[in-house]
């Protein structure tokens, strides 16, 4: 059986303010011509399909187009919510999805329930485990322990509930000595990564799990870090499919190909997905970035900028756009750092007038004194303000 293991999608996401459904489209699309062409029987999802708990409609028709075009391509789907998804949302129509192949794993209640599926070697059990958020988790797990169990206690954080839905999920196997086993879970697991775009899902500063809770399956198909990488041979994340922060511009994105075989998993291998749109960091005044030559192979990029004039650029963003239509952020860091030491605000103001305390402050935003067309806008608002009190 050949599987594909993604995660992360995050459809719906904007980088910096600019929508990405159409840099989506073109990566997801994707994933169904790499199911034809490989002949994957099961694409893995683990988490984050959507980047928000109540996508937009746009996003979830997205969702659904790239989600038939993988079924329409022979595989079938096995599917687990991550911190960013509504488990409710996602899970909607479950029983009846199945019938169509797409298999969602949303309730805590019932992670140990496998979907199982045959190949010429005999079952693979597969176990989605959605994202724990801890004290939810705890209590759905404490309140469905088996019949006649003595009830025990479980700690309020990652480790504690994730080694508690582990356990069930052994347990079960247990009952299948013949099947291979395979589970996705949404975790931050140590010896993995993270990159700036992860939304931090610590609770009481502890977030890291660790792999050793995967012991007793034969593959762990990870989601929520977003650089594909290998914690151990068996426990992988497949990492976002796109670039969600410029902390990722030099990571190629990925997925992961599984073969199993009779006695687990024979193979892995990576394959990397298009980039429709590839990240640059430029730095340097802001006349250098748009006359340097050597900036040229990045007109078409999604820039991040770093201006180091002294004085902050008028129309910054602006003037970049006219030559890198993509920019989408800038930061201005002045070469030499800003002059003299910061005073607290109530020596900064001490013996000043309100006229000085305004231009003060224009000219700490900008490292600047502000122009005397500035000055004259500047006192007009404060005559204004003025006058706006004496009427009251």
């Amino acid at each position: 059986m050949r599987l594909l293991h993604t995660s992360d999608w995050h459809i719906g996401r904007t980088f910096h303010g600019h929508d990405l459904l159409d840099d989506q489209w073109r990566v997801l699309s994707e994933l169904a011509e790499l199911v034809r062409a490989e002949r994957v029987d099961v694409v893995l999802v683990s988490g984050d399909l959507y980047d928000r708990s109540v996508p937009s409609g746009e996003a979830v028709r997205l969702c659904v187009d790239v989600l038939e075009r993988i079924r329409d391509a022979g595989a079938r789907l096995v599917v687990t919510p991550g911190n960013h998804d509504s488990p409710q949302r996602v899970g909607a129509f479950a029983e009846f999805a199945a019938a169509g192949g797409l298999h969602l794993h949303t309730r805590t209640s019932r992670l140990h329930e496998p979907t199982v599926l045959e190949d010429e070697h005999g079952p693979v059990a597969f176990y989605g485990i959605p994202y724990l958020e801890p004290d939810p988790a705890r209590q759905v797990l404490r309140s469905t322990s088996a019949p006649g169990a003595a009830e025990q206690d479980i700690g309020r954080d990652h480790p504690s509930v994730l080694g508690e839905a582990m356990n069930r999920v052994r347990a079960e196997l247990a009952g299948r000595p013949a099947a291979r086993s395979v589970v996705l879970a949404h975790a931050f697991v140590t010896g993995g990564e993270a990159s700036d775009s992860e939304r931090n899902i610590a609770v009481g500063g502890v977030d890291r799990v660790p792999a050793a809770v995967f012991d007793g399956v034969d593959y762990a198909a990870l989601g929520h870090l977003h650089g594909p990488q290998r914690v151990s041979e068996l426990v992988r994340y497949s990492g976002s499919p796109l670039a969600y922060s410029f902390s990722e511009a030099g990571q190629r994105k990925s997925v992961w190909l599984v073969e199993l075989g009779a006695e687990g998993v024979s193979e892995v291998r990576r394959h990397e997905l298009p980039v429709p749109r590839e990240l640059a960091t430029v730095e340097g005044t802001l006349e250098g970035l748009l006359n340097d030559p050597d900036h040229e192979a990045f007109t078409e990029c999604y820039v991040s900028a770093t201006v180091t004039d002294e004085t902050r650029p008028q129309d910054g963003m602006r003037r970049l756009q006219q030559r890198f239509p993509h920019a989408v952020h800038m930061d201005w860091r002045p070469a030499g750092g800003r002059a003299g030491a910061a005073l607290r605000y109530s020596e900064a103001v001490r013996g000043r007038d309100e006229r000085q305390i305004v231009r003060d402050f224009v000219a700490n935003c900008r490292g600047g004194d502000p122009s005397e067309s500035e000055r004259a806008l500047l006192d007009r608002a404060l005559s204004d303000v003025r006058a706006s009190e004496v009427r009251e």
